[in-house]
């Protein structure tokens, strides 16, 4: 009976140690992937989120700014017409 218990033993013990190292390649595995990820989002000339809405808010303001600059223009042509 004693020598039934080690054998299990012996097998869980085994099962957590291969539990360990699976474990442990997952960890490898997933690292080596985001660094993969990384360089190649590198490589890419991509903006990031910030640079992105920063660009569309100058943009946005300098929309606005043109609008009012032709209406000032226009009001201004209109009164020289006078």
């Amino acid at each position: 009976m004693q020598t039934r218990n080690k054998i299990f033993d012996d097998i869980s013990q085994l099962m957590t140690n291969a539990m360990g190292v699976a474990q442990g390649a997952k960890g490898e595995a997933e690292t080596a992937m985001k660094s993969l990820l990384d360089r190649w989002l590198a490589d890419r000339d991509l903006v990031t989120r910030e640079e992105f809405d920063a660009v569309r808010a100058m943009a946005q303001k300098a929309r606005e700014e043109n609008d009012a600059l032709s209406a000032r223009i226009a009001a201004l042509e209109a009164r020289a017409n006078d």
